[in-house]
């Protein structure tokens, strides 16, 4: 083996080759994985009250490590469990969710989810009307959920777009559920014909999920 060819390899496994994780980090890492886990498996059968079902929250989840989103906003909290697929991938890239709930039944029961499953550090949870709270966020941010009043999703994205990144996405729920009629399909129209955001629907579930992505001007 000639020197030249020995001195890179020596090169690539000093310099490029990715730093270890530190085995605290992972046992951290590890012990929050293990906590939300066994949460969501205990409480499977319980989420009510307008939650997403899981392969929902499985795909927020994907989105979020996909594309290392840290800056996440969630309209319409419900008791939490979309919010807490979402707070666990921002575990991972360490990012926080801002997440909205105008009932304050359902706000203090999120707040005690948030706190069980251990992801409570990655939540900024706020008891509001969203109307009103929504234009007041500075953001940025680079990913949003938006599970709230089907008849205001297209307000809550005009007043969000300018606030989201460039290649940040607004996702929202229930988009193929025809009970919830005008107001679905006037977000959809609105979202399908900007030149600058590019939308998809995922049909994982019967609800469906829009995913709308902002691309460069």
């Amino acid at each position: 083996m000639n020197r030249h060819f020995l001195v890179t390899i020596l090169f690539f496994a000093i310099y490029v080759s990715p730093g270890p994780v530190s085995s605290q980090e992972l046992t951290k890492n590890q012990i929050l994985d293990k906590k939300v886990k066994e949460f969501l498996e205990s409480h499977r059968y319980q989420w009510r009250d307008m939650n997403v079902p899981a392969t929902d929250g499985k795909v927020l989840f994907d989105i979020i490590i996909d594309h290392n989103y840290t800056k996440a906003l969630e309209i319409g909290t419900s008791t939490g469990h979309s919010g807490i697929w979402i707070a666990w991938a921002l575990s991972k890239t360490d990012g926080k969710l801002i997440t909205i709930e105008i009932n304050e039944k359902r706000y203090q029961e999120a707040l005690s989810n948030f706190r069980e499953a251990g992801l409570i550090d990655y939540v900024d949870a706020r008891l509001a009307d969203a109307h009103t709270l929504v234009p007041e966020l500075q953001g940025p941010f680079d990913f949003v959920f938006c599970d709230a009043d089907k008849g205001w999703y297209k307000n809550y994205f005009i007043a969000v777009l300018p606030k989201l990144e460039t290649g940040g996405c607004f996702t929202a729920h229930n988009v193929i559920n025809l009970r919830y009629g005008g107001g679905i399909q006037e977000f959809l129209d609105y979202v399908e014909n900007l030149p600058n955001v590019k939308t998809t629907i995922n049909k994982s579930s019967s609800a469906g999920i829009s995913v709308s992505y902002k691309l460069k001007k």
